[in-house]
């Protein structure tokens, strides 16, 4: 049964968000992703590195699928796979991704989106070498790609039973990242802007 009565009846925001003191943000969406990152993981979030990665093939079509996270950073949030699967086809036609982390337990995601560029062969083949020796089974150091996503655009979401959620939006700036603070219970025109 899939119908939306049914779909209606399921619970949904029933983790514990953790506190958030919207005073004490970092500046850049690294660092809060780092620390948002280190509290799933001290909360027992199960696989709290695992990632929906989108792309778009070449008709413009969105692809998507489950991934885990290799390092996320100044640099960017990396992933990666091999050069010639569906994703690396995509990535070498359109060179744009968006992810999404999902903590259920503690009412957050993250969305990440932008460019994407491929690492160094070294990297690469670090990444690929960082495997198990079963993971990297048949696999060349020039065909296993890692990539990384220089993000155009970050947002936070902390959900709250009332719905009245937080986003936190980070984008690039002329000096650095913009900020901006968004709840649903403000008209636009009251969001908090640093």
């Amino acid at each position: 049964m899939t119908d939306a009565a049914w779909l209606r009846s399921l619970p949904s925001l029933t983790g514990d968000a953790p506190a958030l003191d919207l005073r004490a943000l970092p500046a850049g969406p690294a660092a809060l992703f780092g620390e948002w990152l280190s509290d799933a993981v001290e909360r027992g979030v199960p696989e709290p590195h695992a990632m929906t990665l989108a792309t778009v093939d070449a008709d413009g079509m969105p692809d998507a699928r489950t991934l885990i996270l290799k390092e996320a950073g100044e640099r960017g949030w990396a992933f990666a796979g091999h050069r010639d699967s569906a994703k690396g086809r995509q990535l070498e036609q359109n060179p744009v991704a968006a992810l999404s982390f999902w903590w259920q337990p503690l009412l957050r995601a993250v969305r990440v989106r932008g460019r994407v560029v491929p690492a160094s062969e070294a990297e690469s083949a670090a990444d690929l070498a960082a495997r198990s020796a079963s993971a990297r089974a048949g696999i060349t150091p020039g065909e296993w790609m890692l990539w990384r996503v220089v993000p155009e655009r970050v947002e936070f979401w902390q959900g709250r039973i009332d719905r009245n959620h937080v986003r936190i939006v980070y984008v690039p700036g002329e000096h650095g990242w913009n900020r901006h603070v968004l709840r649903a219970e403000a008209a636009a025109d009251e969001e908090e802007s640093r």
